[in-house]
């Protein structure tokens, strides 16, 4: 029986997506669990696996649509199943691109004569990949000059790369004949110092806010706003954590390494197990509190932050969460995260220990009750029996909803967080 594929809900606050590329095209042979096309969020590029296996019987929408969350988007037939009646029928017409290519030659070749035409979208900015943005940031490329070989004119990565391969070199510098040193005449001591190097001109730079940062800036706003935030602070004693990931990092090869924060994902795990307040959110009149601690994990991108989300991280072991959370950071840069990698926070870590930053607090991710600020090890003095001697010590600051939890019941949770970190034996239990 033929199966309807929607166009998945990404996130809490997420009301539609663009619908980048087909991955499977019409009337070829799908599995389940196998990508069937490529969607862009507000927060990035995902890959949408298809939920049922046969064959794609009809794309519902053209790449380049934007789709509300919920809107039939392709149907998954048995081979040779005829399918009538379809939901919201649109057959795919030929895209731009295609139509624009002289006959016999590939979809996808630019030529001098006939190019597809960059188009822009609601905001006026060109169509891009994520990818294609960053590679343009990166080489100082503008995208309105570039010409897009994409779905409808869609700027990709190897349009960027076909501007790279074309620009001309730079010439050599010329080799001059070094002049004989002379000796330089003295200062005269009438000569007129000036007051102040002349500054170069130097005009300002707009940049149109991205959609990325809209969103940021639109949940911030809604959190600091809507949510009671109270804040708390403790500082643990590191000493034994550092230790013991020492003797496990010497064991493994560079792609396993342990982090600092792999360690912290499975405490605050297994601390949410004692204090369900903290790993809840508010529906309503109702507080949820939620069966599963699943640990989202800000990671910081070119264009703004985006969180990953590491499923059940109290049943998992420090390996597994460093290998799954290696594996979604890497999707997330380079904008080709999963749905499952995004979806489902119930508590959340911000860390910012590798920028030197040794405190800070953060802001709380709706719909969930806290997060966690963690700052830097550092070696500092500290005081032990009356005597001074290195230590190693790491601030980290609670941000907590008042409206589910209070202060006491967030002191708790940190003395449960900080005595794991203290005694990271306890992790490996």
């Amino acid at each position: 029986m033929a199966e309807i594929i929607a166009m998945p809900k990404l996130g809490f606050d997420m009301a539609e997506g663009t619908l980048v590329r087909w991955v499977v095209g019409e009337g070829e042979k799908i599995e389940k669990g196998q990508v069937l096309a490529e969607i862009e969020t507000d927060k990035a590029t995902v890959e949408v696996e298809s939920s049922a296996e046969g064959i794609v019987y009809r794309h519902l929408v053209k790449a380049g649509d934007v789709v509300p969350v919920g809107t039939p988007i392709a149907v998954i037939a048995a081979p040779g199943e005829e399918v009538k009646d379809l939901p919201g029928e649109a057959a795919a017409e030929e895209s731009p691109l295609a139509a624009a290519q002289p006959a016999g030659q590939p979809t996808g070749t630019v030529t001098a004569v006939e190019a597809p035409i960059v188009t822009a979208d609601e905001e006026g900015r060109t169509k891009a990949s994520p990818l294609a943005r960053r590679m343009a940031l990166e080489y100082g490329i503008n995208l309105s000059q570039v010409q897009g070989s994409g779905p409808g004119g869609r700027v990709v990565r190897r349009d960027i790369e076909r501007v790279l391969q074309s620009a001309p070199a730079e010439p050599a510098p010329e080799i001059e004949t070094p002049l004989p040193s002379v000796a330089a005449p003295a200062v005269q001591p009438s000569a007129p110092i000036p007051a102040a190097m002349p500054l170069p001109a130097m005009e300002d730079q707009r940049a149109a806010v991205d959609k990325l940062r809209a969103i940021i800036g639109k949940r911030m706003v809604e959190s600091k706003t809507q949510i009671p935030h109270f804040y708390l602070t403790s500082e643990v004693d590191m000493a034994a954590l550092m230790d013991l990931r020492k003797q496990f990092n010497t064991q493994l090869p560079e792609e396993q390494k342990l982090s600092v924060n792999d360690f912290m994902i499975k405490a605050a795990a297994l601390a949410l197990r004692q204090f369900p307040n903290l790993n809840a959110s508010l529906q309503g009149n109702e507080i949820v509190r939620h069966g599963h601690r699943n640990i989202g994990v800000a990671v910081a991108l070119e264009n703004g932050l985006m969180t990953i989300v590491c499923k059940d991280a109290d049943f998992k072991s420090l390996g597994l969460i460093s290998q799954e959370v290696k594996e979604m950071v890497s999707r997330a840069r380079a904008g080709k995260v999963r749905p499952e990698d995004i979806e489902g926070s119930t508590f959340s870590i911000s860390n910012l220990g590798m920028f030197e930053v040794e405190h800070f607090v953060a802001i709380i991710n709706p719909p969930e009750a806290a997060i966690l600020a963690v700052g830097s090890v550092k070696e500092v003095p500290v005081v032990e029996n009356g005597v001074i001697k290195p230590g190693l010590r790491m601030k980290m600051t609670l941000s907590a909803d008042h409206r589910i939890t209070d202060g006491a019941e967030a002191a708790k949770f940190m003395q449960t967080l900080k005595n794991y970190l203290e005694k990271p034996a306890l992790i490996l239990l």
